[in-house]
């Protein structure tokens, strides 16, 4: 059986019919509440907060949202955001308490910096690696969806996306436009080597008591194992260090020049350690 995202875009594989199936299926809508509110355990949110509910198709995960009571932290107020108008027309006529926008989150994140204080996504950006042209390759899809999520996200706001890889390589495809946005990543996997196996892309988005860190969300919760797989980084500037050798500088220039880049012209000083003086 194919997946649904290798056979027709988001936008026209949730077309009125599969819209109105996913949503009154009342084993995906159980399914989807225990990914909500693993998610919402993962954010760890302390307060009410406002989130941004990617992918949020007729409104499942929002509702749950809105529904978080006092002691635990809620209600939140969120903002979904889905490319198929026919999911968002359902949660228009159920009256959901969220904000929605019809749009792509492979053409980015249309919000204004620092709007929201957290991101949840269930079984929604597996879809980003499926393109439906040469031009739009998944490569440029998730860069542009994960850069912009960062810039939405308040300094110290998490994100936690529940996601169906195809396989390995499309796990580290979004993993690493992730890392490269400048999220701290990592992966939680659910009854692993099971069926019933759950992925959890778990971000922070810089600042924050985590630092990037994402190894404290996880941290203290049984049945977790980490595994660090960072390598040690070292200080630029440092002995040694190949960044702050004239030869590597040069390469690097001649690399630069050849891509058509305006380079400064190298000198004596070029590649030396200058002294820090602080007034």
């Amino acid at each position: 059986m194919s997946r649904p995202e290798e056979t027709l875009p988001p936008d026209l594989f949730y077309n009125d019919r599969e819209s109105r199936k996913y949503t009154t299926s009342s084993r995906i809508q159980n399914v989807q509440s225990d990914m909500t509110y693993r998610a919402l355990e993962l954010l760890q949110l302390n307060g009410p907060s406002l989130i941004l509910d990617i992918g949020c198709g007729s409104g499942l995960s929002g509702e749950i949202l809105s529904s978080v009571s006092p002691v635990d932290g809620g209600p939140h107020l969120w903002v979904g955001m889905d490319i198929s108008a026919s999911m968002l027309d359902i949660a228009l006529q159920k009256n959901v308490e969220g904000d929605l926008l019809l749009g792509d989150i492979g053409q980015g994140i249309p919000f204004r910096a620092g709007s929201f204080d957290a991101a949840v996504s269930i079984s929604a950006i597996q879809w980003l690696c499926n393109a439906e042209s040469s031009e739009a390759n998944p490569q440029g899809r998730l860069s542009r969806f994960f850069h912009g999520l960062y810039a939405s996200l308040r300094r110290g706001g998490r994100v936690v996306c529940q996601f169906y890889p195809k396989n390995d390589a499309q796990r580290s495809l979004i993993s690493s436009a992730a890392i490269k946005a400048g999220f701290g990543t990592g992966i939680l996997e659910d009854d692993p080597g099971t069926k019933k196996s759950k992925l959890y892309l778990v971000l922070t988005a810089g600042g924050g008591q985590d630092q990037g860190d994402i190894t404290g969300v996880v941290k203290g919760m049984s049945d977790v194992e980490i595994q660090d797989g960072r390598r040690n980084v070292r200080t630029a500037g440092k002995k040694g260090d190949r960044r702050s050798n004239k030869s590597h500088i040069a390469r690097k220039k001649e690399q630069m020049e050849r891509r058509g880049k305006v380079t400064k012209a190298s000198s004596k000083y070029t590649g030396r350690s200058r002294r820090r003086i602080v007034f």
